[in-house]
């Protein structure tokens, strides 16, 4: 891991403004916190391991920057995943500890060692079936877990998901979480308090708040992209990203990667359902037809015809231009054997 140093001074070369970056340097103490290091930085908060001086306990520390805290609205959701985190107990969530009397804004979490779900699709793109069923099931069960006690991630995506050497995962940044009890705070429009554009799921592209089906879709493009190393709705930009989901279907994961199986496909297919209404109503009914897989019965669906429509499309339209391509080399050809008969 870098120092503290050498993370802040590549996060400068990178045009951060230093306003943004909290003041905090390896030794420093942050009450009975003793910094080690700088471990993440994002748009809203750094995150930094810290050890406990009372108990010697390793934490992360996620210290939300300025203009965050003169935001009501980003404040609140601060505020907000502090709350909810603590009522959180479960081995795939990360704990948010209990922190008496802070002298400053703060929040203390539990320290992951592992890797995040998104660092492991960059170097191994697809990551097999059996894993990629594994690893999505315990997703599911956190997820039902969480679910069960109100609450509704919201951004779930690889980013947010943090796997450990024995590839057992842990949900991590509840950030714009949202809650059954709370007020609804949410955007018109992609911001960074809505969501990811890759995995935000079609009723919260219309501005519709989401509910446990929300996550379900984000869980069914996060399977998508382990089985296939590709997201199933690209483009140029997030906007793009957007209209794709809400006007066409994702390519057939079997097109991508023919080694998943019809049942593993028809599975995606339920859980990336543009209705709510048609997906899995729930974690644990993915999870159930993901432990058995031999029992998904599988649909002559829609997207499939739409595809294979769509596919024998671009091969009239491939060879009508590979038929105006030979025009040219027919013409030359008579006018070569006139030439010669001449």
């Amino acid at each position: 891991m870098k120092s503290l140093g050498s993370v802040y001074a590549a996060l400068m070369s990178l045009g951060l403004d230093s306003n943004v970056m909290t003041t905090l340097q390896t030794g420093d103490c942050l009450d009975h916190f003793r910094i080690e290091s700088l471990a993440a930085h994002s748009g809203m908060a750094t995150i930094y391991r810290a050890v406990d001086t009372r108990n010697n306990r390793t934490v992360a520390i996620k210290v939300p920057h300025f203009e965050v805290e003169a935001d009501p609205l980003l404040f609140d959701r601060f505020k907000r995943e502090k709350e909810i985190g603590k009522k959180l107990d479960h081995p795939g969530v990360m704990s948010i500890f209990e922190n008496d009397e802070p002298s400053s804004h703060y929040m203390v979490m539990e320290w992951i060692d592992g890797r995040g779900l998104r660092q492991i699709l960059t170097e191994e793109k697809q990551l097999g079936t059996e894993r990629s069923v594994r690893l999505a099931r315990e997703i599911c069960e956190a997820l039902d877990y969480i679910h069960s006690k109100g609450v509704v991630h919201r951004d779930l995506k690889p980013e947010n998901i943090m796997v450990d050497a024995d590839d057992r995962i842990k949900l991590i940044d509840f950030g714009i979480a949202g809650s059954a009890n709370a007020r609804r705070l949410t955007f018109g429009k992609l911001t960074r308090t809505m969501g990811t554009a890759d995995y935000i799921s079609p009723e919260q592209v219309k501005s519709q708040r989401g509910d446990a089906r929300s996550d379900v879709y984000a869980l069914g493009v996060i399977f998508y992209e382990m089985l296939t190393g590709e997201v199933p709705f690209a483009g140029p930009n997030a906007l793009v990203v957007l209209n794709e989901r809400l006007i066409k279907d994702p390519v057939p994961p079997r097109e991508v990667n023919p080694q998943i199986t019809p049942q593993l496909q028809e599975i995606i297919f339920r859980a990336l359902e543009r209705q709510p209404e048609h997906r899995y109503a729930s974690a644990r009914e993915f999870a159930n037809d993901l432990e058995h897989p031999e029992a998904v019965a599988v649909e002559e669906r829609r997207e499939l015809r739409s595809w294979r429509s769509h596919r024998l499309a671009k091969r009239k339209i491939a060879l009508l231009y590979a038929a105006l391509a030979m025009i040219p080399v027919l013409v030359f050809v008579l006018l070569l054997i006139v030439a010669r008969s001449h």
